[in-house]
């Protein structure tokens, strides 16, 4: 997939400004505050109908106007064109069209133009709580399977009514009801996040051994009560602890991706450094079963990559991404001349833009 040319109008402290990429690096330069990632996070928009931040589509509005729009111009690897254009109004809510036909659900939308991010941001898949990382398997799935992602929002909608029962006096019937809608959806999800696991874990291994000079060892895995018994027993054998604290406290809602160094959570006993570097291969291993699944390489999204990285392992992750295994990728860093040295170093050649104050020139 190739994101050939990008029109913003209105986009965070963008006012108005179109891009054109080539298929292979493309680099974002400027100081913090400058728009680099305001750019890499209108891409996301345009593959994933939201940001890539924990931020509502109103504030991704231009302080002082009342709507925001992306466009994008694409070309499939097979060689057609896309185009796809992303709105949003404060009164008219989100519109997103594809070849100037509107979808009836957003939804359908996820999956078509296949993208994977690595940013700072992704330091909360291992920092934060879990649904950060059930948060994570959800985007990731969702790109392969759209049958998961109308699985997910109606587990997530269930979830909510039977919340809400168990906090008035609840009848038995209606409790057995959405019980029954839990589990076909719950073990929908939960056999999907599984294999999803399985296929990462391998991938993420072999991605760190390259970036890390083969110096630790790696792994990840899905916890869930599900791996042990089904979820109709979990469900009954939780019915009194439910009705005391007048919430669900079982499900596939509460479920973790456990991720590990050396045999140790990662989060205790891995460094910045080798955080990092997991982060990295876990996405480098998303793109890969991604782009295997879809027949479609996604777009690659390297935001301010030097954060908690050493240079000579930025070096390793440019000279690995920048065979034909990976198609287009986008990098924002604040140093251009670092930037250059390296690219240079790596060989091929790459776009460079330059941002300042919400304006990009070559």
């Amino acid at each position: 997939m190739y994101l050939k040319k990008i029109a913003l109008l209105n986009f965070k402290n963008i006012e108005q400004e179109e891009l054109t990429f080539c298929p292979g690096i493309n680099c974002l330069v400027g100081d913090n505050g400058a728009g680099k990632t305001n750019i890499v996070d209108a891409v996301h928009y345009l593959s994933m109908c939201k940001s890539s931040l924990q931020m509502t589509d109103g504030q991704s509005i231009r302080h002082g106007a009342d709507f925001f729009l992306v466009e994008g111009q694409y070309a499939t690897d097979g060689g057609k064109s896309e185009n796809v254009v992303c709105s949003f109004s404060r009164k008219g809510g989100k519109v997103l069209k594809r070849n100037g036909k509107e979808y009836d659900r957003l939804s359908d939308h996820v999956g078509l133009i296949p993208a994977v991010i690595v940013s700072p941001a992704d330091g909360a898949l291992i920092s934060d709580a879990a649904d950060e990382r059930r948060r994570y398997l959800n985007a990731f799935i969702s790109q392969l399977d759209r049958a998961y992602l109308s699985s997910v929002m109606r587990y997530n909608a269930v979830l909510a009514e039977r919340n809400r029962l168990l906090k008035m006096q609840p009848d038995e019937v209606m409790l057995q009801i959405y019980d029954r809608q839990l589990v076909e959806h719950g073990e929908a999800i939960h056999a999907r996040r599984r294999e999803a696991a399985e296929l990462l874990q391998p991938v993420v291994e072999a991605y760190y051994r390259t970036l890390s000079g083969d110096r630790e060892q790696v792994g990840l895995h899905y916890r869930s009560e599900l791996n042990e018994r089904p979820f109709g027993e979990i469900l009954l054998a939780a019915r009194q602890k439910d009705l005391a604290n007048e919430f669900t406290t079982a499900g596939i809602h509460r479920d973790d991706l456990v991720l590990r160094i050396g045999g140790y959570p990662l989060r205790k006993y891995g460094s910045q450094g080798q955080q990092k570097s997991f982060l990295i291969a876990l996405k480098l291993a998303q793109y890969a079963i991604v782009a295997r699944s879809k027949g479609e390489r996604p777009l690659l999204l390297l935001d301010d990559l030097f954060d908690k990285l050493d240079a000579g392992r930025v070096e390793q992750l440019i000279r690995l991404v920048s065979d034909e295994t990976f198609g287009q990728i986008l990098i924002t860093d604040c140093n251009p001349t670092r930037l250059r040295t390296i690219l240079d170093k790596a060989g091929g050649e790459y776009l460079l833009y330059t941002v300042e104050n919400g304006k990009a020139r070559r």
